[in-house]
C-alpha cells in the first residue's frame, strides 16, 4: 500500500516505509522524462540517494537537435535525506504522490519545472532478482504518468514548455548493484533484459514493463492501465500482454514495435532516443553511487548521431514514441530498453553486439 511519506527517500528496504531495515546497496531514487506534444525535446531528471555509501547523486538532461546536454552532480550525503538538493538540482514535494518542483541551475543548464499527475501512482509488482545465493535486486517502484508546466534554458536559449508537455516519473527503493562493484561476483558475462513502456494517450495511461531471463521467460512483466483521475483502486492490470519489439539495424535499440494488451494493438513509432548514460545508467565515470568527494559536478554534450551503439555505456535507451492504437487513438511515450547479453527472442548473443 503507498503512502504519502513514499514520496520522501526516506525508505531502509523494498517495502513502504513502516518496515526498517539496511543493506550496503541500498537506494532511494526519482525519475522524472517529459517531451513536447511535437516530439522535438525530450527532457530527464534522475535524483539517487544511498545511506550506507553516504552518497547523493543527481543528474539532469534535455535533447535539442540531436545534442544531449548533461547535468551530472555528486556529494557526500552527510546523513541527511530529506536534503533533495544536489549541485544545483533539487526536487521539492509540493503535494505527495501528485505534484513536485524540479530546479536546475549549473554549467549552463537551468529549469524550473513542476509536474502534476494524471491519476493516483501505480505500485508496481517488487522486483526480486536472485543470481545462485546472491540477491542482485529487490525493490519497490511506483509510477506514474502527468502533465509538466515551466522553463528550461540551454546556454541561455530559454524554451517554454508548451500546453501538452507530458512524460512519466517513478520512485523507486530497495536494492540494486550501487556504488563500486563487488570483488567478489563471479567474472562472468553479465545478462539482464528489460522494456519498459509508460505511455500517455488522451484520456488515459498505459504501462507495460518486462524483465526476463535469456530464453524470454518473463521473472516480472504487467500492464496496467489507468484512467484519468483515477484513485489507488481505480485501474485495470494484466498480465496478458506482450510487446513485439524489433531492432534498428546494427545495434541492440528498439525500432518500431507492437504493444499488446488483451484484445488492444498499439503501434510504437521511434521518433527521437535518449541515452541513459546521461542519467547514470550504465555510466562508468557517473554510475549510481560512487564517490565523488564533497561535491562534483560536470557538463556533457552528447552527439546522439556519433556514438556507437555497441558500447555497453550506450545499450540503455529510451526512445520517445508516436504510439497509435487500433481504434486510432493515438498518443505519446516512452520505450525504454537495456539488453546486456544473451537473449534468445530477439537473437541476440554476446555481451553487447547486435543480432
Amino acid at each position: 500500500m503507498l503512502s504519502k511519506g513514499d514520496d520522501y527517500p526516506v525508505h531502509q528496504t523494498p517495502e513502504p516505509i513502516a518496515y526498517p531495515g539496511s543493506d550496503r546497496n541500498f537506494y532511494d531514487r526519482y525519475f522524472f522524462n517529459g517531451y513536447s506534444p511535437d516530439g522535438e525535446t525530450f527532457f530527464a531528471l534522475a535524483f539517487g540517494v544511498y545511506p550506507v555509501l553516504d552518497v547523493a547523486d543527481a543528474h539532469f538532461c534535455i535533447v535539442r537537435n540531436g545534442i544531449q546536454h548533461c547535468l551530472h552532480t555528486s556529494r557526500k550525503l552527510g546523513m541527511e535525506r530529506m536534503d533533495l538538493n544536489c549541485g544545483g538540482i533539487s526536487i521539492e514535494v509540493l503535494e505527495p504522490l501528485n505534484r513536485l518542483r524540479l530546479r536546475i541551475e549549473g554549467e549552463g543548464l537551468a529549469a524550473e519545472i513542476t509536474f502534476t499527475g494524471r491519476a493516483f501512482p501505480i505500485e508496481e509488482p517488487r522486483f526480486t532478482w536472485r543470481r545462485g545465493p546472491r540477491t542482485i535486486m529487490d525493490y519497490t517502484r511506483m509510477t506514474q504518468n502527468g502533465r509538466y508546466e515551466g522553463w528550461i534554458s540551454v546556454d541561455g536559449e530559454r524554451l517554454e514548455l508548451t500546453s501538452g508537455t507530458m512524460g512519466t516519473r517513478d520512485r523507486s527503493w530497495g536494492v540494486r548493484p550501487v556504488g563500486m562493484p563487488d570483488p567478489q561476483q563471479p567474472k562472468v558475462v553479465p545478462q539482464f533484459f528489460w522494456q519498459w513502456t509508460p505511455i500517455n494517450l488522451p484520456d488515459r495511461s498505459l504501462f507495460f514493463h518486462l524483465n526476463a531471463h535469456p530464453d524470454g521467460s518473463p521473472w516480472n512483466t504487467r500492464a496496467v492501465t489507468v484512467p484519468d483521475g483515477a484513485h489507488a483502486s481505480d485501474h485495470a492490470e494484466t498480465q496478458d500482454a506482450s510487446l513485439m519489439a524489433t531492432l534498428q539495424m546494427g545495434s541492440r535499440w528498439p525500432a518500431q514495435s507492437e504493444l499488446r494488451v488483451g484484445s488492444e494493438r498499439f503501434v510504437l513509432e521511434p521518433l527521437a532516443r535518449f541515452q541513459m548514460r546521461g542519467l547514470g545508467y550504465t555510466s562508468p565515470k557517473w554510475g549510481h553511487g560512487l564517490d565523488h568527494g564533497e561535491l562534483d559536478i560536470e557538463r556533457e554534450d552528447i552527439d546522439l548521431a556519433t556514438i556507437d551503439p555497441a558500447l555497453p555505456d550506450n545499450l540503455h535507451v529510451q526512445m520517445l514514441c508516436r504510439v497509435t492504437g487500433a481504434s486510432g487513438e493515438n498518443g505519446l511515450g516512452v520505450f525504454e530498453q537495456l539488453a546486456i547479453g544473451n537473449y534468445a527472442p530477439l537473437g541476440l548473443t554476446g555481451l553487447s553486439g547486435p543480432a
